[in-house]
């Protein structure tokens, strides 16, 4: 048991002689252990320990030493990621945002500058949404769009597609009946975690795009409910996407709770 920094951590022997960051045990230019966790004694105690304002010292049986900087310690302690939020966010509904009046990024200082990718990660990490301006209506914009963010997957869509409202899919996307609120891609084992939207070509009234922060509804439903909001953490559901149209047969099954969390903090990660 170690107290530090007004947290009281508690560690096992073998978690700590395991987690040694030495040149032996740890190779810090891959991030990966040398050390065989299997040939770690379960009963292991250190011989001796030392420790100062800011620096934990264990020596084993065998005589290896391993030092710990004590807001390492912390970081990586239970106890200290139960008081960490992974992802802070801030929550919204339409008044929220509104008054917030977040900037869009241009597409020429989003594709060429730091600050540009930068200022739309951060506004992308808080709300869940962030927008680009004046990127030429093509896929292969889109695509550079894309890319500049992250790697793109490849779905049972395609990797990058474009579609309208020619039923050419078994999916009311596919045609003009208006999608009220929804999530996309349930479906899949690992749900997609970024999407992006480009509308290339628009003619006539219709079209508009609803956009609602789920994450502040889970988070009324958590204030408000708190013992359903614990059961849409529990229960596991199907989530299915059957298409059988023209060519396209596809059959996806997604299996898990409505709303996912970390065990450890109880924070959102996933709806």
């Amino acid at each position: 048991e170690l107290q530090y920094a007004n947290t009281v951590m508690r560690f096992d022997y073998v978690w700590l002689r395991d987690h040694c960051r030495s040149a032996s045990c740890y190779n810090s230019k891959t991030h990966q252990r040398s050390l065989d966790t299997a040939s770690v004694d379960l009963c292991i105690k250190p011989k001796t320990v030392h420790l100062d304002e800011t620096t934990l010292c264990l020596t084993w049986p065998d005589g290896h030493v391993t030092k710990y900087d004590l807001d390492w310690l912390v970081r990586n302690s239970y106890e200290g990621q139960k008081q960490k939020v992974i992802q802070p966010r801030i929550f919204w509904n339409a008044e929220i945002y509104q008054r917030a009046q977040v900037p869009s990024v241009d597409f020429q200082s989003f594709l060429e500058t730091n600050e540009g990718l930068k200022n739309f990660l951060q506004n992308f990490l808080l709300y869940g949404i962030a927008f680009v301006e004046n990127v030429p209506p093509t896929q292969e914009h889109t695509e550079k769009l894309a890319e500049r963010i992250s790697l793109i997957r490849e779905t049972i869509y395609g990797r990058m597609w474009y579609f309208t409202s020619d039923f050419s899919r078994g999916d009311t996307a596919y045609t003009k009946l208006a999608l009220d609120r929804h999530t996309d891609t349930t479906y899949f084992q690992e749900p997609c975690g970024i999407q992006v939207f480009h509308c290339l070509k628009h003619e006539g009234t219709g079209g508009r795009t609803l956009l609602v922060d789920g994450f502040y509804a889970a988070e009324q439903v958590l204030q408000k409910a708190p013992e359903q909001f614990e059961l849409l953490t529990k229960v596991p559901l199907k989530h299915e996407y059957i298409e059988n149209f023209g060519e396209c047969h596809n059959h996806m099954i997604g299996v898990g709770p409505v709303l996912n969390i970390y065990p450890w903090n109880k924070e959102l990660y996933l709806i």
